[in-house]
């Protein structure tokens, strides 16, 4: 069986990312993944019944590290001789793109599910275009997971466009449809987490589900909120995500709000969020930059509709005044018009969330994107 390695900077993209895709393409290849922390790398492996290489790779700018780390993956490629080689998320992408290029791994593969670049300037955004370009060049074939992630890049120059796909309809790994379906939750459950949470009957619930930074247009959310709450009873906003205080966090005046506004309620990381999505009216996703958002394909088949920014991959899941609507990107004033629109037009919101779970059962269910990226795979065995 050829051996196919799947590579991430962080085990949590392999596990939630590509939730289940690596334990269905071990049926057709000897799979193995790599990641940082071992610990919990060695987890995933057992449960999605696949080898693992842990690799120190980390998210930040770290030249000597990063060096390292190809030259150890690059002595592993080596002992391993793939047949495929497909890397996720920046810091892996250049990683195990350079090392399977210098150990002549004959697919290489990688997809792009976002692009962090856009949001900087100067020379750290010359540094990481140069490192954005030569990802691609040692790449044999470029997936971006959305349409407008594709333009982006031929419009930056970063490769030529035989380069290349979209695979299905876009995502990284599509969505099961069977789990997330509000369905499953009976209205007692759904009463005593509302009851639990401080929630009355009458609340008109928005929901953010995320890392909560920056560039998830936080600071724009809760400034919004704050003045929706001022002006409407019975609204809540509930923040499902961990703090990131690293790389981008949230302002200070933001995280006051957060922490003084008793409509504003936040839960931390969750590693089940679909109870939170029943109990919530619209989920509020205004993010700056994307590849194509599971968070938002995940609210529309638990019925819920979406307010997202006009950026790639929210733009193509969400269809305005279908299945929600969209709103210019860094605009607190558009945001708040549009939470108090919907939540005072009910009829607006009943028949956006009628087409919400509709429109994710007809283009993104998991099992049809696998079959899609399977049939990708095989068609390498012809090239």
């Amino acid at each position: 069986m050829k051996k196919l390695i799947r590579i991430t900077t962080v085990p949590i993209s392999l596990e939630k990312l590509l939730e289940d895709q690596l334990k269905f393409m071990n049926n057709y290849f000897e799979v193995i993944a790599i990641s940082s922390d071992k610990d919990r790398l060695d987890l995933l492996g057992k449960n999605q019944n696949v080898k693992v290489y842990d690799l120190e790779l980390t998210r930040k700018i770290t030249p000597l590290k990063d060096l390292k780390a190809v030259i150890k993956l690059y002595k592993f490629l080596k002992k391993e001789n793939p047949f495929i080689v497909h890397t996720h998320t920046p810091k892996a992408g250049i990683v195990g793109m350079l090392a399977s290029y210098l150990s002549r791994t004959p697919n290489r593969l990688h997809t792009v599910a976002g692009l962090p670049l856009l949001e900087v300037n100067g020379v750290k955004r010359k540094v990481l275009n140069i490192v954005e370009r030569l990802t691609y060049l040692c790449a044999t074939k470029v997936y971006p997971n959305s349409k407008g992630l594709k333009r982006i890049i031929l419009d930056c120059k970063f490769t030529k466009e035989n380069k290349l796909k979209v695979i299905g309809k876009g995502s990284s790994n599509g969505i099961d449809t069977s789990y997330f379906n509000p369905r499953i939750f009976s209205n007692e459950e759904k009463e005593n987490l509302r009851e639990e949470l401080g929630f009355s009957k009458k609340d008109f619930v928005f929901i953010f589900v995320g890392r909560v930074v920056g560039d998830k247009g936080i600071n724009e959310l809760v400034t919004a909120f704050s003045k929706l709450s001022k002006i409407e009873e019975n609204v809540k906003l509930l923040i499902v995500g961990p703090y990131e205080e690293e790389l981008d966090p949230i302002k200070p005046k933001t995280k006051s709000i957060i922490n003084e506004n008793k409509n504003i309620i936040t839960t931390g990381f969750q590693k089940d969020v679909r109870p939170y999505f029943s109990i919530s009216n619209v989920l509020t996703f205004p993010s700056y930059r994307e590849g194509f958002p599971n968070v938002v394909m995940q609210a529309g088949a638990m019925g819920v509709p979406s307010i997202v920014t006009n950026i790639n991959g929210c733009n193509e899941i969400i269809t305005d005044n279908i299945n929600g609507k969209i709103i210019p990107v860094k605009d607190s004033d558009a945001l708040f018009d549009m939470m108090r629109y919907i939540m005072r037009d009910h009829d607006l919101h009943s028949n956006l969330s009628k087409e919400s779970r509709k429109i994710i059962e007809e283009n993104y269910e998991r099992e049809v994107f696998w079959k899609e990226l399977l049939e990708e795979y095989k068609k390498l065995d012809n090239v």
